[in-house]
């Protein structure tokens, strides 16, 4: 089957503009990474454009007949089981030429080694911020907070993640993150925004008042800036001012950065 091969980069879609710019500038660094007769497109399930069919015709007006379909997507919930194989077959069936093209799907990037990498360099970005972290450490307690989903399994990947990417060895640095920040057996917490259980209000009330932590770092798994972002931090932010003894501090999201990148790269080639 000569030609390029395609990828179909599948995004959730944002009606923020600085995370909608974040999601074509990582799709930019994706296709430097991968092999030149690769051709890249981006697109997105709700409020902006191109379309999945926009973006499948595009690569089928490239002449590609292998196109892998890449959800930029932290977890498998129902977009990808359902809704992104959903729209990709329909576009299949309406465009021309495309009854032939070999479809794969790569994984959600979920807990892909470099993806681990990244949500270790935001917490470490954060916890360093202190002068005196390591003595703090054991009264410094990490709040994972993922989007949340009414996917069992989607939920319990985010609980896992927190686990992986905290108490976890580094190679890197040779041992775990909570090793060297010295965050105690019991200062490690995994909470959702919505859909899931429990939520992140309730979550930060009951660390803030357990009198077990004097310091509060919240780490919102998101890719890109948006509205969902911003609601954590407001979240985190009326917790804090109800709780003037604790500090807290929000983390960076992890962005459209090259590790972010590398990592969907790794699903696409497995994938292929």
């Amino acid at each position: 089957m000569g030609g390029p091969s395609g990828v179909l980069l599948v995004g959730h879609g944002t009606r923020d503009a600085t995370g909608t710019a974040e999601f074509f500038h990582l799709s930019d660094r994706l296709a430097e990474q991968l092999a030149s007769d690769t051709v890249v497109r981006p697109c997105l399930l709700e409020f902006q454009q191109p379309t999945i069919s926009e973006a499948w015709q595009s690569l089928m007006r490239c002449g590609v007949r292998r196109v892998t379909v890449a959800p930029l997507l932290l977890f498998s919930a129902g977009h990808a089981k359902g809704d992104i194989p959903g729209e990709v077959a329909a576009a299949q069936a309406v465009t021309a030429a495309s009854e032939t093209v070999r479809v794969s799907y790569a994984r959600p990037i979920s807990r892909q080694a470099a993806m681990i990498g990244i949500v270790r360099d935001r917490l470490r970005e954060t916890l360093q911020n202190s002068a005196d972290t390591m003595h703090a450490g054991g009264r410094t307690a990490i709040v994972m907070v993922g989007r949340g989903s009414r996917d069992v399994c989607a939920s319990a990947d985010m609980q896992l993640l927190s686990e992986v990417a905290v108490r976890g060895y580094d190679a890197q640095t040779q041992r775990s993150l909570a090793r060297e920040f010295g965050i105690s057996s019991r200062g490690l917490f995994t909470t959702f925004y919505a859909m899931a259980e429990p939520c992140l209000t309730d979550t930060l009330n009951a660390v803030a008042t357990s009198g077990q932590f004097d310091r509060i770092v919240v780490q919102p798994h998101l890719l890109f800036a948006g509205r969902l972002y911003d609601a954590i931090s407001a979240q985190t932010h009326r917790v804090a001012v109800a709780n003037a003894a604790v500090r807290f501090e929000v983390s960076a999201y992890l962005g459209p950065s090259a590790g972010v990148a590398s990592a969907i790269a790794a699903r696409i080639r497995e994938a292929q």
